[in-house]
């Protein structure tokens, strides 16, 4: 199995990784009078914008919620923020080798590591954000309860998801440079054709079935369900994606080994 090496490395360099991930996140506010709150304006303002932008015009397309205060944020938020730890792990995972480019050619060490950093350095800023919506919910009085179990899966598969997506293309972006142009792009296509701003009932019908090859649209479902209905998602849509997820790991695992012995050389 081409994940067993890495994942021996992994733990054999844990003291690096973490260390790594403290460093990084200490770096970027160590001048800043306001800190880790850097952290969570971008995503927080976004959120604020998305809501009195969208709240009103898309209150009646949520049925059943329209006794609900502050419905639409709350499947507004579900998204934004889960897609924010997708859209910034894929984006920085696409540049990951390039970036450190510098520390690969002078340091010896396992080069997956770098991924690992990238997705501890995302987990913590999400985590920062999650739980001041968790906060946010608690306040209004719209608990999802038990129904929060079912985020501990989700969140699982979307992390392997964006891992096995990520590395592969991380990878390719050391020989093809155009790769990490391209992602950019794909991904805020790929945003706004993701149901989270807008939900599936206001699509037109040929629309909505269009949505059955877009694999995050599940998932931010399933998020979206959790905390406006507070209850449990069906599994079942998710599973076109678990399987992607296994094909993107073993491709992403597979071209990563073959082809880290060229990165110094590349970069």
């Amino acid at each position: 199995m081409p994940g067993l090496p890495m994942l021996r490395a992994l733990w054999a360099y844990r003291g690096f990784i973490w260390s790594s991930v403290l460093r990084e996140f200490h770096g970027k506010y160590r001048e800043s009078l306001l800190g880790a709150f850097w952290s969570v304006a971008n995503p927080l303002t976004m959120i604020v914008i998305y809501t009195v932008v969208f709240g009103q015009l898309m209150r009646s397309t949520l049925p059943g919620h329209e006794q609900t205060p502050f419905a639409f944020s709350i499947y507004l938020c579900a998204g934004v923020i889960t897609w924010g730890l997708f859209s910034e792990m894929l984006g920085r995972l696409n540049g990951v080798f390039l970036e450190h480019g510098n520390l690969i050619k002078k340091s010896n060490f396992p080069r997956i590591c770098l991924p690992a950093i990238v997705t501890l350095s995302a987990l913590i800023n999400f985590g920062i954000i999650f739980t001041l919506y968790l906060l946010f919910l608690a306040i209004i009085g719209h608990w999802p309860g038990v129904a929060l179990l079912a985020l501990v899966p989700l969140l699982a598969l979307q992390i392997l998801f964006t891992l096995g997506l990520g590395i592969f293309l991380g990878t390719l972006n050391v020989f093809f440079r155009d790769v990490g142009q391209l992602t950019g792009v794909v991904l805020q296509f790929w945003f706004w054709l993701t149901p989270i701003v807008y939900t599936l009932p206001a699509l037109p019908e040929k629309a909505r079935g269009l949505m059955a090859l877009n694999p995050m649209q599940p998932l931010m479902a399933a998020y979206q369900q959790i905390f406006l209905d507070k209850t449990l998602p069906a599994f079942g849509p998710l599973l076109p994606l678990a399987i992607l997820t296994v094909i993107f790991l073993l491709l992403g695992a597979g071209f990563f080994l073959a082809r880290v012995g060229e990165l110094v050389d590349e970069l």
